[in-house]
């Protein structure tokens, strides 16, 4: 028997916008955000409609967001950033030292410092990566647990107060702009950069061709080395950036800052459609990635649902997201080699 392809324009309109639906993961996983606040918020009104409500659930993704961003340009390149918790705790403990040391310091010098920082270490994995040729699992495991002995050695028992940060740095974590938190703006601002470069500049579209077939790009004469090297550091200066998010939000920062980090973003970048095998995805769905991620930790406690459920719903989206990818993959190999048998 024949398999027949149907395109979607000829589907009756419920199934087309299922099928839309499963072609746009972005549109998927937002749908599900959205659900979850709408029953939330019914459950318990106070979620969404209370003081901080509102503003919580916008200012919390924001760090996460950024990691779920550098994370999305390593993962697209068919590597992965383990040590992104790791640069985030140790540069907010060295935005914290900065203003113990120069009180006075304007804080964009701080924000770019964490940034330069944060891309400092992201050098070391990226040349690692693609010079070496090192598997990105391997090298981002090792200098995690690096970064973190240095940020251990460094902190030791001893943490950063807010009492330690200027004034004025700390309003950032708390403040708003037309209702809006002020590190939320921060966030979009670098998700529409980076969205931008990655679906509109040549180096962005270069990533995806990198990780769809790394072979045939080097054939191809693209700089390969180049681009890995590009996308770890970006990775790394997000999570440096983070770490300044980070100061501002808490204002105390200790040994265990941007613990197990790594681990929710490389979840957020897949949850929201980033293929873990390379080559396709968006900084977009991985951003909506994150915010479902952060608003599951927040809303599911409130729908009487233990640690151990929360967890398994991540662990659950985490499989579903890979079994979908590989299940799309397939079905599009398959239409594929119909469209040659036809040909």
């Amino acid at each position: 028997m024949t398999e027949v392809l149907v395109h979607p324009s000829e589907l009756p309109t419920r199934n087309r916008a299922l099928a839309t639906v499963l072609r746009s993961r972005e549109l998927a996983v937002g749908l599900v955000l959205v659900a979850l606040v709408a029953v939330t918020t019914i459950v318990s009104p106070s979620f969404l409609f209370d003081g901080e409500g509102w503003r919580n659930l916008l200012v919390t993704p924001s760090i996460l967001i950024l990691l779920a961003i550098g994370q999305t340009a390593v993962i697209v390149t068919r590597n992965v950033d383990l040590s992104v918790g790791s640069t985030l705790g140790l540069t907010a403990y060295l935005t914290g030292q900065v203003f113990i040391a120069y009180p006075s310091l304007p804080y964009p010098i701080v924000f770019f410092i964490g940034l330069a920082f944060g891309g400092m270490l992201g050098v070391v994995n990226g040349v690692l990566v693609a010079v070496f040729k090192v598997p990105a699992l391997v090298i981002t495991l090792g200098t995690l647990y690096i970064f973190r002995g240095i940020f251990l050695q460094w902190a030791g028992k001893d943490r950063v107060y807010a009492s330690d940060l200027p004034d004025s740095f700390l309003a950032l974590g708390n403040g708003q702009v037309l209702t809006i938190p002020v590190l939320t703006v921060g966030a979009l601002v670098v998700l529409a950069v980076v969205g931008y470069y990655a679906h509109t500049a040549r180096g962005g579209r270069e990533l995806y061709a990198i990780g769809s077939d790394p072979d045939a790009a080097r054939l191809y004469g693209l700089a390969v080395n180049r681009r890995v090297i590009g996308a770890f550091i970006l990775c790394g200066a997000l999570a440096g950036l983070a770490g300044v998010f980070y100061a501002a939000r808490y204002g105390t920062v200790s040994s265990g800052a941007g613990r197990n980090m790594e681990l929710e973003a490389v979840a957020a970048a897949v949850i929201g459609g980033v293929a873990i095998f390379g080559g396709s995805g968006t900084v977009w769905g991985a951003a909506i990635g994150a915010v479902l991620l952060e608003t599951i930790g927040r809303a599911l406690p409130r729908l009487g649902i233990d640690d151990f459920w929360q967890r398994a719903v991540v662990g659950a989206l985490i499989i579903g997201a890979v079994v979908l990818d590989r299940l799309l993959t397939l079905r599009q190999e398959r239409t594929l080699a119909a469209a040659r048998e036809e040909s």
